[in-house]
């Protein structure tokens, strides 16, 4: 049996299903209308975990989306992670509140620690630390600014802090069906100690078995978007094929 947990994505935009290619808002394809709908099919096809994004709400800093994301939460027999404008302790509450199993917080690991690290020593492992880079540095604010922050070493101050889940996102090979970066996801995976969940890049089952190779280091799951969107293969044959290798 894989260890590894499949985290279909559903990116939102002005309440639409959308794909970015590399974080760029320019280059957007829309794939559905409704994100109910799109988690609905998810978990129909085997999903445990939905994994959620507010495109707005990251570029402006603020929720946005958030109807779309509480109506998956208490509708689907699933659980949801939601990042995307999480910046205050009140929309950590809201959301951990309202049925939804864990929040990413990203741009505020770096921009503001002291709120992440509160949140962390309150909530634990129903926060998740997403870690954006390029070039091995943090991206923040929606990918938008670029940071001096190498992904290992904050990785390793907020695993200090009480983090035990990281998302890792290599930017360049986002939305570009070209495979993830397993090399950098098993250092940040490492470094901390803790369960890395990879993200970015997935094309293919083979891309999520060589995934689910490094469980033994900590990478415990990856999230799948626009191989899902362009039916590269489904999330049932995914299952079944890391099942029964």
């Amino acid at each position: 049996m894989s260890e590894l947990t499949l985290y279909p994505a559903i990116d939102m935009r002005n309440g639409k299903c959308v794909r970015l290619v590399q974080g760029d808002y320019d280059q957007e394809t829309i794939y559905g209308d409704s994100p109910l709908d799109m988690a609905r099919r998810f978990v129909n096809e085997g999903a445990k975990w939905i994994h959620l994004v507010d495109l707005d709400g990251a570029k402006a800093g603020k929720r946005i989306n958030h109807e779309h994301v509480l109506a998956i939460a208490s509708t689907l027999d699933v659980r949801v992670q939601i990042g995307g404008g999480i910046r205050s302790e009140e929309d950590v509450a809201f959301y951990l509140n309202n049925g939804v199993s864990r929040v990413i917080l990203g741009s505020s690991a770096v921009s503001n620690p002291t709120f992440v690290k509160k949140m962390l020593s309150q909530y634990g492992e129903k926060i998740a630390i997403g870690i954006d880079a390029r070039d091995g540095f943090v991206s923040t604010e929606g990918w938008l600014e670029t940071s001096e922050v190498k992904a290992e070493d904050l990785g390793k101050e907020l695993a200090k802090e009480g983090a035990e889940v990281f998302i890792f996102t290599d930017i360049q090979m986002d939305g570009m069906l070209s495979g993830p970066n397993v090399e950098s996801t098993v250092r940040l995976a490492e470094a901390t100690g803790k369960q890395v969940i990879a993200s970015g890049g997935v094309s293919s089952i083979a891309d999520l078995q060589k995934l689910s190779e490094q469980s033994r280091f900590g990478v415990s799951g990856a999230i799948i978007g626009k191989a899902l969107y362009t039916k590269q293969f489904t999330l049932t044959e995914a299952f079944e094929r890391l099942d029964s290798k």
